[in-house]
Formats: C-alpha cells, sequence, structure tokens
C-alpha cells in the first residue's frame, strides 16, 4: 500500500547560487558528507547534483505528510546511490520515527526515489510503500501451494 507521494522542483541555478553564498555553511546544514563526496566527485554538475538531492529531500518530506516545519531536519535524509546508479533514500532521527509511526503493523517502509534534472531544474518523485512482511512460519494457504 501507498503511505506517501510526494514531488519537488529545484532551480539548478538558484542551488548553484546558495553554494556561492553561503558554501560550507549551506552544504553542512542541508547535506550529509557522503552527500557532498558525491556532488564534488562530479566536478561538471555538483550544482545539479546538489540540486537533485535538496529535491529530493522536499519531496520525501512531504511524502512524509510532514514537510519541513514539523521537526524533519535535512540531514535526517540522505540521498546515496547504488552500484547500478539507482537513487536510493535513507532516513534517521526524526523522519525515521515518523515514517516508523506510519507504517502499519506486519509491514516494512520502503522508499521510492527518482531523480532527474534538464538545467535550470531538478526534479524528485518519492513514492513510500508500506510492504507486508511475509511470515517465514505461516503455512501456505491452498492459493499459494504449488501443484
Amino acid at each position: 500500500m501507498i503511505l506517501g507521494i510526494g514531488s519537488d522542483l529545484a532551480n539548478i541555478e538558484r542551488i548553484e547560487a546558495t553554494i556561492a553564498r553561503f558554501g560550507d555553511r549551506f552544504l553542512n546544514r542541508v547535506f550529509t558528507e557522503r552527500e557532498q563526496r558525491k556532488a564534488q566527485s562530479r566536478p561538471r554538475a555538483i550544482a545539479a547534483t546538489y540540486a537533485k538531492r535538496w529535491a529530493a529531500k522536499e519531496a520525501c518530506s512531504k511524502a512524509l505528510g510532514t514537510g519541513l516545519r514539523m521537526g524533519i531536519s535535512w540531514r535526517d535524509m540522505a540521498v546515496s546511490n547504488l552500484r547500478s546508479g539507482q537513487p536510493v533514500m535513507h532516513v534517521t532521527g526524526w523522519a525515521a520515527e515518523r515514517l516508523a509511526a506510519m507504517t502499519p503493523a506486519g509491514h516494512e517502509a520502503v522508499i521510492h526515489v527518482t531523480l532527474t534534472d534538464d538545467h535550470p531544474w531538478a526534479q524528485a518523485f518519492v513514492v513510500i510503500e508500506a510492504r507486508l512482511i511475509a511470515d517465514p512460519i505461516a503455512p501456505l494457504s491452498a492459493a499459494q501451494t504449488l501443484p
């Protein structure tokens, strides 16, 4: 079942200007060390990388149903990438507490995130899914048994 959906559109030039104005103060407030390393590893796309992650954090806060006003810290949400390049959202702190509170018993929360950019825009969509946890001890029903 879907627990939450969020989307956000960020202006890459605005993020670039904010980085130029506030530098590390902004970066350290919003992005984890891992996110900063990822952006710095892409010298021709630093601002776009940050803008996509900014949009993902905004989208995640919306999917959690809180926005960034209700206690979630920017750094409570972080984006990394699998070896395949697929983005993955990690939540800690208050964001993780909120996610646990909205996840029904017997389910696990799965956060799906997709990112894209086309200068000057970066976009993110986040869908939070509650997936039923299979009981490995429960017997198979007639519909689940093999012929």
